[in-house]
C-alpha cells in the first residue's frame, strides 16, 4: 500500500518503506539503497542487495556518491558542473525518484525516465545538478537518477590476473546499473511509474552507458527506449588493453595480486587509479576505465561493426552539440584568441599527419570563420561527437526495426560573453527544464528564450518516453533518421528539421575516422 501524496508520502519498497517529500507537486524521494556497500571483500564484484530495514526510512537526502577523487588531481568538468564533489563513499548504490504522485496515475501508470550521469565512466553522480522535479511535472513523468561505481571500482577488468572469482569486475559499475534498473522493474509501480515503460537517458559518459546497456544482455526487457546525448558509445575496452591497464594499478598499489586490493585503503586506491591513467595511454575519450567486452555483460561492442541485435526493437534519439569542444577548452584563454599559427599548430598536435587535409576542408567550409571559430568546430570533430554520433544512427537505421530520431543541438549559452558557443553538457538543463537551477543558471542566464526552448525540449524528451515518437511537444515534426535523406532535427530558439547538416563536416569526419 502506498500513502496518499502529502508533505511525508510513505511508499513501501521490497527491501522496507521510504518517507519522501513534496514541493510544488512533485513527490521526491532521495538517496533511496537499491545495493548493498561495494568496499571490502564486495569490492569489484556483482552488486548485492541492500539489507531489509524495518519502519520507515528517510529518503530526504541524496546519498553518497562513488568514490572519484584523490588528492592533488584535477576536478573534472562534470564536478564542475554539478558543482562539486558529495560525500564519497564505497556505499554509493543509491537511487532518487520525482513523481508527480503515487497515487491517481492511469492504470498503466506514468512514463519512467531513468537518467544515466555523465563524467566518462570515472566521475559524476545522479545528485542535485540532475533534480528530476521540473521535468517530472513537465512530461508527467517519474524520473529517476542513480549512483554507481565509478573508475576502477567499476570498471578494473581483473579476470586474467585473479581468475574466476573476478570475472564481472570490468563491468561492476554496468551491473549495478543493472541492479537499479532491476528495481526499477520492482518497485516503480508503487511511485506511479509503469515498469514496462523505461526510457534509459544519458549524456557524455551517461550516453556512453545507454549504449553499452543496448549490448548488455542482462539488461534486455529492463527498458523499451533509449536517449544517447552527446556520448555514443560504438566501442569499449577490449580484454588485452583492459588487463594491461589492471596490472598497472595493481602495481601503483603496491601490492601483488587482485585479491590484495580488497585491503587497499580507499585514499591509496584512488591515487593508484589517477596514476594508471597517467601512465595507460588513451585517446580521445577511449580507453581508461570503462567496460569491457565480457562473453556474459557485455559480449559485442555496443555498435561496432554494426548495432546489436538484441535490442533493434528499441526506438533510439541520439544527438550532439555544434561546439562540444568548448566546454574542455574553457580555461584555455588561447583557444578562444587564435591567430591562423595557432590554428595551424593546434591541429597539427591533435590530427599529425592529417592536419593540412583537415585545414583545408574546414577553410573551404567556413571561409568566414576566425581561427578560433575552425579550430573549436575541428576540436569538436577530433573528439568526435559528431561522426560517432552519426555512425551510430546510421547503424541503428540500417537494422530497420526501430526507429532512429538524430538532434543537433545549436543553442548558444550568453556566459562568457558568447565565448563557448555550444559546448557539451549545455543541452541537458533544457532536457530536465532546468535552466533557472543552479550551476545550469550561469549557462542559460534564465532568459526567456532559454525557458521557452527548455519547454519544448523537456517535453520532446517525455513524449519521445511516452510512446517512443519525439513529436507533439513544439518542435517542428520529426522524422527518423536514414542514410538516404539524413533528417536531423537542428534545435535552437527557431528549430528546423534538415537534411543531412553540415554534410561537409561529415563527409570529412567520416574520411579521417571511419575510410
Amino acid at each position: 500500500m502506498t500513502s496518499t501524496i502529502s508533505s511525508a508520502p510513505v511508499v513501501d519498497t521490497t527491501r522496507g518503506r521510504v518517507r519522501g517529500a513534496v514541493g510544488d507537486g512533485i513527490a521526491s524521494f532521495r538517496g533511496i539503497p537499491y545495493g548493498a556497500p561495494t568496499g571490502g571483500a564486495a569490492r569489484f564484484t556483482p552488486p548485492r542487495l541492500p539489507e531489509p530495514w524495518t519502519g520507515v526510512r528517510d529518503a530526504l537526502e541524496y546519498g553518497a556518491i562513488a568514490p572519484q577523487t584523490a588528492a592533488g588531481a584535477p576536478v573534472s568538468a562534470t564536478m564542475a558542473l554539478e558543482g562539486g564533489a558529495g560525500r564519497e563513499s564505497e556505499d554509493c548504490l543509491f537511487l532518487n525518484v520525482f513523481t508527480p504522485g503515487i497515487e491517481g496515475a492511469s492504470a498503466a501508470g506514468r512514463p519512467v525516465m531513468f537518467w544515466c550521469h555523465g563524467g566518462g565512466f570515472v566521475s559524476g553522480s545522479g545528485g542535485p545538478a540532475y533534480d528530476g522535479s521540473n521535468l517530472a511535472r513537465r512530461g508527467d513523468v517519474v524520473v529517476v537518477t542513480i549512483n554507481h561505481r565509478l573508475g576502477a571500482l567499476g570498471y578494473c577488468h581483473l579476470e586474467e590476473i585473479g581468475g574466476p572469482e573476478f570475472a564481472a569486475s570490468g563491468n561492476a559499475g554496468m551491473l549495478d546499473i543493472v541492479a537499479a534498473l532491476e528495481w526499477v522493474r520492482d518497485n516503480i509501480s508503487a511511485f506511479g511509474g509503469d515498469p514496462k515503460n523505461v526510457t534509459v537517458f544519458g549524456e557524455s559518459g551517461g550516453g556512453r552507458k545507454v549504449a553499452a546497456l543496448l549490448a548488455m544482455p542482462p539488461a534486455q526487457g529492463l527498458f523499451h527506449r533509449a536517449i544517447i546525448q552527446s556520448g555514443p558509445g560504438i566501442r569499449v575496452n577490449e580484454g588485452d588493453y583492459a588487463t594491461t591497464l589492471a596490472s598497472t594499478f595493481i602495481e601503483e598499489c603496491g601490492v601483488s595480486s587482485a585479491e590484495d586490493l580488497r585491503d587497499v585503503p580507499l585514499d591509496r586506491l584512488m591515487a593508484a587509479q589517477f596514476a594508471t591513467a597517467a601512465r595507460v595511454p588513451s585517446s580521445n575519450a577511449r580507453g581508461g576505465f570503462r567496460p569491457v567486452l565480457d562473453a556474459e555483460t557485455l559480449p559485442a561492442h555496443p555498435f561496432d561493426p554494426v548495432g546489436p541485435a538484441m535490442s533493434a526493437s528499441v526506438p533510439v534519439m541520439i544527438g550532439f552539440n555544434r561546439t562540444e569542444a568548448t566546454l574542455f577548452l574553457a580555461n584555455d584563454k588561447e583557444a578562444f584568441e587564435l591567430d591562423a599559427d595557432g590554428l595551424v599548430r593546434r591541429t597539427e598536435r591533435i590530427f599529425k599527419d592529417e592536419a593540412p587535409r583537415v585545414l583545408d576542408a574546414m577553410r573551404t567550409l567556413y571561409p568566414a570563420a576566425s581561427p578560433s571559430d575552425l579550430y573549436l568546430l575541428i576540436h569538436t570533430g577530433w573528439l568526435r561527437y559528431p561522426i560517432d554520433s552519426i555512425k551510430l544512427a546510421e547503424r541503428r537505421a540500417a537494422q530497420g526495426r526501430a526507429p532512429v530520431y538524430l538532434y543537433k543541438f545549436e543553442w548558444e549559452t550568453p556566459a562568457r560573453y558568447g565565448q563557448l558557443r555550444t559546448p557539451h553538457a549545455l543541452e541537458i538543463p533544457f532536457v530536465f527544464d532546468n535552466v533557472n537551477l543552479g550551476t545550469w543558471q550561469s549557462f542559460t542566464r534564465g532568459t526567456p528564450e532559454a525557458s521557452a526552448l527548455a519547454e519544448k525540449v523537456s517535453g520532446t524528451w517525455a513524449a519521445f518516453a511516452r510512446t517512443g515518437d519525439p513529436n507533439g511537444a513544439g518542435l517542428p515534426q520529426w522524422q527518423p533518421y536514414n542514410s538516404e535523406t539524413r533528417r536531423t532535427m537542428v534545435i535552437n530558439n527557431e528549430s528546423d528539421l534538415v537534411a543531412d547538416p553540415a554534410a561537409g563536416e561529415r563527409q570529412l569526419w567520416n574520411s579521417v575516422f571511419y575510410a
